[in-house]
């Protein structure tokens, strides 16, 4: 009797951290699998980092951080009602102080909004996939998951900075250059809400969540379905687009 020794499959390569922001944009089920099994973060972070400082410095050099704040003072009633107020030389001494602290407001949130948004979006999916679905998660898989979930805006960014160059700097809006979602297409006296509310439908955010999904459904697929999934990241979502909105609403 001859018996047949079968040999364990080799385990497959690890992907390396540039190789998973590829395969999280163009192979992302794969991927997921793999970053659920062997979490990492940090390099998609660091991208988000570089390229929100990127578009900030081409930003100041071809609109101008003045007028950038001349702009968002023109479509915000309370702040022109406030600048009315003022005698020319105050509303010229209120614009330069701007002017000034902007830039050192903007640099700082692009420092430090990926790894805090990151951390803060990766413990309330944590909480909210451990406590419903029962899914034994731990926080380092989450954070994997959610900054390797948000490479789209690696997209978004890159298009960013392009369109920055090629357009005339006085038709940017720097809060939505992209263009991506229906809060584009509105005119400036529209009700600040509804451009919240429509900016927030926007290509990439959806690209997002179908990854997150993606990702969170991969660490224990017995329990939670893509769609389950999707569902769960879609209800997180749409809990903060709601808060933005009424805050939009509050202070218009």
């Amino acid at each position: 009797m001859v018996t047949t020794v079968v040999s364990p499959e080799p385990a497959p390569a690890p992907v390396s951290s540039i190789g998973r922001v590829f395969g999280a944009l163009f192979n992302p089920k794969p991927t997921f699998e793999s970053i659920a099994q062997r979490p990492t973060w940090i390099l998609p972070v660091l991208i988000g980092v570089v390229l929100g400082l990127a578009a900030s410095t081409v930003i100041s050099q071809r609109i101008g951080w003045r007028a950038v704040i001349e702009k968002q003072i023109a479509n915000n009633a309370r702040a022109q009602k406030q600048m009315e107020s003022l005698t020319p030389e105050q509303r010229e001494q209120n614009i330069s102080a701007q002017e000034k602290i902007t830039p050192k407001i903007v640099y700082t949130i692009n420092v430090v909004a990926p790894f805090l948004g990151t951390i803060i979006i990766a413990a309330i999916m944590l909480a909210a996939f451990n406590l419903i679905h029962g899914a034994n998660m731990n926080f380092k898989t989450s954070m994997g998951i959610t900054a390797y979930g948000f490479c789209p805006t690696i997209i978004s960014g890159l298009l960013a900075i392009l369109l920055l160059y090629i357009k005339d700097p006085s038709t940017v809006d720097v809060q939505n250059i992209v263009a991506s979602n229906p809060g584009a297409l509105v005119s400036d006296d529209t009700a600040k809400w509804l451009v919240s509310l429509l900016g927030s439908l926007d290509l990439f955010s959806f690209w997002t969540m179908i990854l997150m999904a993606l990702g969170y459904s991969a660490t224990n697929p017995k329990k939670i379905s893509f769609g389950s999934a999707f569902f769960t990241v879609f209800a997180c979502w749409a809990v903060y687009v709601l808060c933005k909105v009424g805050l939009a609403a509050a202070f218009s």
